[in-house]
């Protein structure tokens, strides 16, 4: 009886001290990484080859999810409502979360309180290009050619209330000129009239359009960025060529839902900038046109997100592009 006495006060008292045990190490079950677009663009491989490293360190598979839709606002609200346990991520860039909430009055998540900044992965610089049949070669030669054409010139975008559409807007407002503006339903179409020069001038990631380039179907004049691309290091920035204020370029970064706990986050950062730090992820990301640029911590990430939006919020409005 003493002993089973003795044993009883002691499971009694093992049991506060196991109620009191730390939580199971995080991750402990796959993750989810939303991709608010369709399989096969930018944002697919980019969220595809950067998951298979933070995979491998995480312990954990992450299955990827394309949910195309709005703008990426599909896919970004999904994460927005998801449960803040850093099981369900999101694949944000430029055109899903800045100029979507610039764009449309209606939005159904806040992207400051809705969203927990992980890291910046990279950025695709914007490279502006023209129809060959133009006889212009930098921007300064394509002002004075826009303020005389006649008709206007026009500009492809992949669509109203893009990140193209911003773009060209920030080019324009730039330049002081006028071009009619022609809206896409996405980057392929576009490129499909601009070599047949149906429309003349055009910004976009480089990704797309440099086999075009290479082939000498689209002429292009100016990165619109603060540094010449590595893919293209003989084109000048919009800066070297006198216009420091057209800057856009694609931004990929990874999100989780708002009130996720503060060390996941530390923990998929700590994943991500490892999986950045690798020389072949770095080359296959440039290959595809993004250079890589990892935040030095969530907050940084955070900032860079608050200044891109401030940086285009006076583009959207002189442009006139806001929806309701």
């Amino acid at each position: 009886m003493r002993r089973l006495a003795l044993l009883l006060l002691a499971l009694a008292a093992a049991m506060p001290a196991r109620a009191q045990s730390p939580e199971r190490p995080y991750p402990e079950r796959p993750i989810r990484l939303v991709i608010p677009f369709t399989p096969g663009g930018t944002n697919d491989i980019v969220g595809r080859l950067v998951t298979e490293g933070m995979a491998a360190r995480l312990g954990q598979p992450i299955v990827i999810e394309n949910r195309g839709g709005a703008g990426g606002m599909l896919g970004s609200d999904l994460v927005a409502k998801a449960a803040p346990d850093g099981y369900t991520l999101l694949l944000g860039g430029s055109g899903s979360l800045t100029i979507v909430s610039l764009v449309h009055a209606r939005v159904p998540f806040d992207i400051v309180t809705d969203f927990a900044p992980i890291g910046l992965m990279g950025q695709g610089p914007n490279v502006i290009v023209v129809h060959p049949s133009l006889p212009v070669r930098t921007l300064k030669e394509l002002q004075a050619y826009a303020r005389q054409a006649r008709p206007p010139l026009s500009y492809a975008s992949p669509g109203v209330g893009s990140t193209g559409h911003a773009a060209g807007a920030m080019i324009l407002q730039a330049l002081d000129v006028e071009m009619e503006h022609i809206p896409y339903r996405g980057t392929g179409p576009v490129l499909n009239d601009l070599v047949a020069g149906r429309v003349q001038v055009f910004t976009n990631a480089l990704a797309p359009m440099l086999p075009q380039v290479q082939a000498g179907a689209l002429r292009p004049i100016a990165i619109a960025g603060r540094q010449r691309s590595a893919a293209m290091p003989d084109l000048p920035t919009t800066g070297e060529q006198g216009f420091p204020q057209v800057e856009a370029a694609t931004w990929f970064g990874l999100l989780a839902t708002g009130g996720t706990p503060p060390e996941r986050i530390s923990r998929l950062h700590a994943a991500l900038n490892a999986t950045l730090a690798e020389p072949e992820v770095r080359r296959r990301l440039l290959e595809g046109g993004v250079e890589v640029e990892a935040s030095e911590s969530p907050e940084a990430f955070a900032r860079f997100v608050t200044e891109d939006r401030a940086r285009w919020a006076p583009v959207v409005r002189r442009a006139g592009m806001r929806t309701e």
